[in-house]
């Protein structure tokens, strides 16, 4: 297959290179991230259960979680939920399905249900579904006739055809200032930390500022009440996590200065802290929105071209929006790492609805050399990798399902 790929080379500073960088990540208990992984953990136990009973996965797009903060009241020791968060699930997904035997209907609330607890209760220690959250779910409902369902989705090769006209965005490799600011947050929801810090709440929010060589991270870490027993305790807690961060950044910005400030809105003459009874804003007011938070790689990168599009939550087979943006990334890095002097790639992908996705409209590739010339043995290895990963893009639908790809 003869396929739509361009190859150039752009002549503009690299990121690194840039005067003044900008970076974020919003963490695994921010709300904007609960919504993103409900969005996820449902699209993935709806591919389950369609594969396991009907043989393929059905259209779904449950991309539309919203998170609306609930009401509590903080103290050192202790505190209160007053109202539940609410959680509404959103989107369009197939309830029932003809066959010779008659209509099956598929069991969508108890699954929507099931795999919102099973996210909460996988990765907050504090957070609990029953008590806390109130879950509800409001999801267009469609049928399907099992009966030419293979034939109405896929091209005459057995492809998946495009169910939008949508764009995915990467781009490697990751900056000093990008891997830092994700890996503060990863350290600071990491198993090893939490067992060492139990105080540390899961809604962490990590903002990075690069301005020539000095980086300057903002971090936002909710703290548990229920584990902190007065100022003083905050406080230790407070410069134990500076430290931590310091010192994880010792490995990963050697040769910049970096500069770290914790919960600034803290003002204890007022009696304000950084408390929470759960570990996360969405207790008190904070609500969140699938596709306000990371992008693909688990960045928010406004230095960087980005797509807008909400990743999680749509389905695995043939939603451009999610399997793009993620196969962008994939050739990108594969790029940048095989290619030899090239310093950054920049990847495009287009669809076409009804078209299959391994024919995209075009694939764009931008490349910027250490050496600032674009060779044709560059760009003859360059459009080998991206038809390579294009050709095989059917395997990422298996890599979602099974939980090995987090899209945010």
């Amino acid at each position: 297959m003869a396929r739509n790929i361009v190859v150039s080379g752009v002549r503009r500073p690299s990121t690194e290179d840039l005067p003044v960088e900008l970076v974020e990540r919003k963490g695994l208990g921010h709300p904007d991230y609960i919504a993103d992984s409900i969005s996820e953990y449902v699209s993935r136990e709806l591919s389950k259960y369609y594969m396991e009973n009907f043989g393929t996965i059905l259209h779904h797009n449950v991309d539309k979680v919203l998170i609306i903060g609930g009401n509590a009241q903080v103290k050192f020791g202790g505190g209160e939920i007053i109202e539940p968060i609410r959680v509404i699930v959103s989107g369009r997904a197939t309830t029932e399905v003809k066959s010779s035997t008659g209509v099956v209907k598929v069991p969508i609330g108890s699954i929507i249900l099931s795999a919102a607890r099973k996210f909460i209760i996988d990765n907050f220690r504090f957070l609990n579904p029953d008590q806390h959250l109130v879950i509800d779910y409001k999801v267009g409902q469609g049928s399907v006739d099992l009966v030419g369902v293979y034939e109405l989705g896929v091209s005459s090769g057995g492809v998946p055809l495009a169910n939008d006209t949508s764009i995915g965005v990467g781009f490697a490799p990751l900056t000093v200032t990008e891997r830092l600011v994700y890996e503060t947050e990863r350290l600071l929801n990491s198993r090893e930390f939490k067992s060492k810090y139990p105080e540390v709440g899961e809604d962490v929010k990590v903002m990075g500022l690069r301005r020539g060589n000095k980086i300057t991270l903002t971090v936002a870490s909710a703290l548990v009440s229920r584990l902190i027993k007065d100022k003083d305790h905050y406080i230790s807690v407070k410069e134990d996590v500076v430290n931590a961060i310091y010192d994880n950044a010792v490995k990963l910005a050697s040769g910049y200065e970096v500069e770290v400030h914790l919960n600034t809105a803290d003002n204890p003459e007022h009696g304000i802290y950084y408390l929470t009874y759960t570990g996360t804003s969405a207790e008190h007011g904070d609500d969140g929105m699938t596709g306000r938070g990371n992008r693909a790689n688990g960045l928010i990168t406004p230095m960087r071209p980005m797509s807008m599009e909400a990743t999680a939550g749509k389905n695995p087979v043939s939603h451009i929006g999610k399997i793009y943006y993620v196969l962008a990334n994939i050739i990108a890095k594969r790029i940048h790492d095989e290619v030899k002097g090239v310093k950054e790639a920049y990847v495009y992908l287009l669809s076409q609805i009804g078209k299959p996705i391994d024919n995209p409209l075009i694939a764009n590739v931008e490349i910027i050399t250490n050496e600032g010339e674009v060779t044709n043995e560059m760009k003859r290895e360059a459009e080998a990798i991206t038809d390579e990963e294009i050709s095989r893009v059917t395997r990422l639908t298996s890599m979602f399902v099974k939980g090995e790809i987090t899209p945010f």
